[in-house]
């Protein structure tokens, strides 16, 4: 099983200062960065095939990656147009998404709790989405809408009518068996080829799951901490309701 994070945005809505701005993976809760922690909950879920997709400063999760000192190798690629959306970010990894086996499709920026990733690596070779329940409406989270148990939706804005019987918030993880993750990669590849390269990987995610061409099982995590962070106000989230209640890490790798 290979994990791709995908950490090359520019994080603008965090609106971090002009000249001290960063990746999103660097912040730091606890005095851990966000990609410390995922990969020591990684390690302990025995995903050690990581591949990390960068763009905006680069150098800066370089050296973080060598102050972990994680035991592992992570293959980096690089997207020099991360100016961009994040269907040109999968695209720069394809060769990673098609190279066999099970894929972990992760967003940097999310702070969780353990059993997020536990509901995500349970089972062998399956398609899975996470879907919590528990969330606030608005138009910010993507919402997974399922209707007997199959997945209908994957957006932002729902169109009117739609029919479902179960609506919650995607968590930003995806696993895509062998199979599913080379389809999912040529309908990147697709999105690039006719000019979407600006698209977020979200919407090609959701084609993937409207053609009905593989099936996809969805793993309850509502009741389990976690926060996707973009603005202000999420890193303050994070750090007063997230934070607390996390599982203690197990296994740091140092």
């Amino acid at each position: 099983m290979r994990a791709i994070i995908l950490a090359a945005g520019l994080g603008l809505r965090l609106q971090q200062p002009v000249g001290e701005q960063f990746p999103k993976c660097l912040l730091r809760f606890d005095g851990v960065t966000l990609l410390e922690r995922h990969l020591q909950m990684l390690d302990a879920a025995g995903v050690d095939d990581v591949v990390l997709a960068l763009g905006f400063q680069p150098e800066l999760v370089e050296a973080e990656l060598k102050r972990i000192g994680w035991p592992h190798k992570v293959e980096i690629r690089l997207n020099p147009r991360f100016d961009l959306g994040s269907v040109l970010t999968v695209h720069t990894v394809a060769d990673a998404m098609t190279s066999g086996g099970d894929v972990l499709l992760m967003d940097a920026d999310v702070l969780y709790d353990e059993r997020i990733l536990s509901a995500l690596v349970a089972d062998e070779h399956t398609n899975r989405l996470l879907i919590d329940r528990d969330f606030e409406a608005g138009d910010e989270p993507v919402k997974l809408c399922l209707k007997d148990g199959v997945p209908v939706e994957l957006r932002k804005q729902l169109a009117v009518g739609l029919e479902y019987d179960t609506i919650g918030e995607s968590v930003g993880f995806f696993r895509l068996r062998e199979e599913t993750a080379k389809r999912f990669a040529e309908i990147v590849a697709g999105y690039v080829d006719s000019g979407r390269a600006n698209m977020p990987h979200e919407e090609a995610v959701r084609d993937l799951l409207l053609e009905r061409s593989h099936v996809f099982d969805t793993a309850d995590v509502t009741g389990a901490p976690w926060i996707e962070i973009d603005f202000p106000n999420d890193v303050k989230r994070a750090t007063d309701e997230i934070l607390p209640v996390l599982q203690p890490l197990v296994g740091a790798a140092r």
